[in-house]
């Protein structure tokens, strides 16, 4: 119930907000997670559920939505409190908790772990006419399920680990699959991009690097695609029935931001503790920074131990901080 005090609340319940919430359960700690989203998973699960996730202790691969269902029955195990499609508005000091002041309640916890992962999603727009026209007409930024694109004419446009994984996932299901980046280096891991060079090679990838969309066109849907090589301006008409623009997300910690704590270029500070600013509020996973941070999944599991073996402390200063 919103009005019996947690000694933990998980703001975020991606994978480090489930690892968080296992760890609560381990330290033997009421727990609570509260999700903007209306299932469990963060991005794995909004975004890339058939994504292959390769940099996970214990798995060669494993599929974002199989690596998210065994994190839910992991943290499940000790029956924390999950509330979907809420979001906190606001954090209130009261004399030994917090109030948080949600959009459809308010729940008291002694303690706070953010792992908001890069907050809200707000993909990178693609600058082109037909972007915001064909949006979920062919225009996509995630791919839920790669049956969608059989024998479809797909172009990906982008130049990170998201556009090259989608490319490789989907590029024995689509019936033709084009790479359009704006220049020749990558922000991707060098074994996807190793990969990719060798699908363009064999013709199953058309890689046009130095190139960017001019304008999509169809009627009703999708139907070509005009690039241009932005070395020579000249243009370049694809067949496309679907468009992946895979440019990014716009970070936004949207009411986060007004909550008191100490945040640098959309990312809030935490000191080795993973302790904010705020005494009792700690964070972690790609939302936090700190020298030498790594966004990875595997970075994050170690935050959120750190950051809830301290929170536990804080509760009560009795236990110790390493179990």
């Amino acid at each position: 119930m919103p009005n019996e005090i947690r000694d933990i609340t998980i703001v975020g319940g991606g994978p480090t907000g489930l690892f968080a919430a296992f760890y609560a359960g381990m330290r033997g700690s009421s727990c609570r997670i509260i999700d903007s989203l209306p299932e469990l998973g963060g991005q794995l699960t909004a975004l890339y559920p058939e994504k292959y996730i390769f940099d996970v202790g214990g798995y060669a691969k494993v599929l974002a939505k199989d690596l998210v269902k065994n994190q839910v029955e992991q943290a499940l195990q000790f029956h924390p409190d999950v509330i979907l499609d809420e979001q906190v508005q606001e954090v209130v000091r009261k004399d030994d908790h917090f109030e948080m002041r949600c959009v459809h309640g308010t729940y008291l916890t002694r303690s706070i772990v953010i792992s908001g992962g890069k907050g809200a999603f707000e993909p990178m727009p693609l600058k082109c006419p037909g972007y915001e026209e064909f949006m979920h007409k062919g225009v996509e930024y995630a791919v839920k399920d790669p049956e969608a694109f059989r024998d479809k004419n797909v172009v990906v446009v982008g130049g990170g680990d998201t556009a090259l994984d989608f490319v490789l996932m989907l590029k024995g299901v689509a019936r033709t699959m084009a790479l359009v980046h704006r220049r020749d280096g990558w922000r991707a891991h060098a074994a996807s991009v190793h990969q990719l060079e060798r699908a363009a090679a064999v013709g199953e990838v058309d890689l046009r690097t130095f190139h960017e969309v001019r304008e999509i066109h169809g009627a009703d849907r999708v139907e070509t695609v005009t690039i241009f090589d932005n070395r020579t301006d000249e243009d370049v008409s694809l067949d496309c029935d679907c468009v992946l623009s895979c440019l990014g997300f716009k970070p936004d910690l949207g009411p986060i931001k007004a909550w008191g704590l100490e945040v640098e270029k959309n990312r809030i500070k935490v000191d080795q503790l993973m302790a904010t600013n705020i005494p009792g509020v700690f964070a972690a996973g790609d939302v936090v920074d700190y020298l030498g941070k790594l966004d990875l999944i595997a970075t994050g599991y170690a935050e959120a131990a750190i950051a809830v073996n301290n929170a536990v402390h804080y509760v009560d200063p009795s236990p110790r901080v390493n179990p």
